[in-house]
């Protein structure tokens, strides 16, 4: 909260009019909060936060079929005091890593309790990290398992890298999967940094030489 301001003052970030309508009637009812502006857009985010300075920015990560993944750190190279609260329907852990590793402080899915929203919402101003109790515990299993596994890949990303590598799109593997195709692009950037490869040729022969997936070639 910016010193000697009494209010958290937080600017909208979804594409949705009527969660944003109904996001501001529940935080306007408390007397150490203030909207001071809404974008349903990335560009519009980008012209709010650089005229209004808020506090917090509460970002929903998809905006239509956008990924707004990315507006976390290009937010908070604009604005390095930022906080940053994500409010989404996606609760994969893969999903919740990445936003944590680009910036966000917070990371709260939709369907919280009205009183959960508020909570995060003033953690995250006092400079604290909050993480809703139904990822809590999926991010620390995964977390584990990442520091046992090294760079041997959990059967998730095995599963998305065979798809890939047989050719699949993104949104193919989503579909079969039951994620989001920007999950699916999340955990190919991750297998590609875990992996130090780039390319779908490079992962592929990857997933061949180490038997994720069998060659298609004679």
């Amino acid at each position: 909260m910016a010193q000697g301001n009494s209010h958290i003052r937080i600017v909208l970030v979804d594409d949705h009019h009527l969660v944003r309508e109904g996001l501001r009637l529940l935080l306007s009812a408390h007397d150490d909060v203030q909207i001071v502006g809404e974008a349903s857009t990335r560009e519009e985010a980008f012209v709010i936060v650089d005229r209004q300075r808020p506090d917090l920015v509460l970002l929903d990560i998809t905006l239509g079929a956008t990924d707004a993944m990315p507006m976390i750190p290009a937010l908070l190279m604009r604005q390095p005091e930022l906080r940053i609260l994500v409010l989404t329907m996606h609760s994969d852990a893969e999903t919740v890593r990445q936003a944590l590793l680009a910036g966000a402080a917070g990371y709260l899915i939709k369907g919280a309790y009205a009183s959960e929203l508020v909570a995060s919402v003033r953690a995250v101003a006092r400079g604290e990290r909050y993480l809703h109790t139904s990822v809590t515990a999926t991010v620390v299993n995964d977390s584990i398992r990442w520091l046992q596994s090294g760079s041997e890949l959990t059967a998730r990303e095995r599963e998305i890298l065979s798809l890939f590598a047989s050719g699949q799109t993104a949104a193919f593997i989503g579909q079969s999967l039951g994620i989001s195709t920007n999950t699916v692009r999340r955990h190919l950037a991750n297998l590609g940094s875990k992996l130090d490869l780039r390319g779908r040729s490079a992962l592929t022969r990857y997933a061949t030489d180490h038997g994720v997936v069998r060659s298609t070639h004679g």
